[in-house]
């Protein structure tokens, strides 16, 4: 078990028990690659993975890919880039003054910079154009990493709320829609039974999981949240990511 003080614990007590038997799982089978504990966890066969997600419905046709900037969807935003798609990520944890990073194969290419030096987060970081929510372009396929999913379309992250703080804010924007593709990938161990999945008012559920071995398309019938919910913004994210108060500020006109 990883050393990591668990910052997100203690919120919903259900979906921590969760989270530490899907990291028990992958670390006591061999299955995570590195330290699987308090993150979203990389795992064997994550390539295979992101080859089953690009079959998938809505992925040839994107041009626009919005993905998480964690070690296990790195494959896939590879995958993407080789096939000439725009690819935005996110700074880790949003601790930037600019949270947004995006990824223009054909401005990499004119830099002489290689695309698998972009797939993982710290070359992103060095190499990517920085960007605000407001530069981002309107998004085909959005991508989330999770710790848990369910064939059902249920979600759970490592806890501490980006993907859906994310989400509401490109929904403010009206850069995603209704009908957007949210997506995944992850190992087989992190699918598990419908009822262990606890999905809150401001959880976002997923249409799409690719797994080493299999594409499930949910065709989830659980609502998606709509714009972001000051309300269910905690008072230690607006501590922990720099811009938050200002774009809320900005969006509508109050800091309390």
């Amino acid at each position: 078990m990883s050393d990591i003080t668990p910052r997100w614990t203690g919120r919903n007590s259900d979906k921590d028990v969760l989270r530490r038997s899907v990291w028990s799982a992958l670390e006591s089978t061999g299955a995570a690659v590195g330290d699987a504990w308090y993150r979203i966890p990389d795992f064997l066969g994550a390539a295979a993975a992101a080859s089953q997600l690009v079959l998938a419905p809505g992925w040839q046709d994107a041009r626009v890919v919005k993905c998480n900037p964690d070690a296990a969807q790195a494959p896939l935003r590879l995958a993407a880039l080789r096939a000439g798609k725009r690819v935005y990520t996110p700074v880790p944890e949003l601790v930037a003054d600019h949270p947004y990073l995006c990824l223009d194969p054909e401005d990499l290419a004119a830099r002489g910079v290689d695309l698998a030096d972009v797939a993982f987060s710290d070359g992103a970081c060095r190499l990517g154009r920085r960007c605000t929510f407001a530069e981002v372009e309107p998004i085909d396929f959005f991508v989330v990493g999770c710790v848990a999913v369910t064939a059902a379309g249920g979600r759970t992250g490592k806890g501490a709320g980006f993907a859906d703080l994310e989400l509401g804010i490109f929904n403010h924007y009206g850069l995603v829609g209704s009908t957007t593709p949210l997506a995944t990938t992850v190992h087989d161990l992190q699918v598990v039974p419908d009822c262990e999945v606890v999905m809150e008012a401001h959880d976002a559920p997923l249409d799409l999981i690719a797994t080493p071995t299999r594409l499930i398309a949910t065709a989830t019938t659980l609502p998606r949240p709509g714009p972001i919910d000051w309300r269910h913004i905690r008072p230690d994210q607006f501590a922990a990511i720099p811009f938050l108060s200002d774009l809320k500020a900005a969006l509508t006109g109050s800091t309390g």
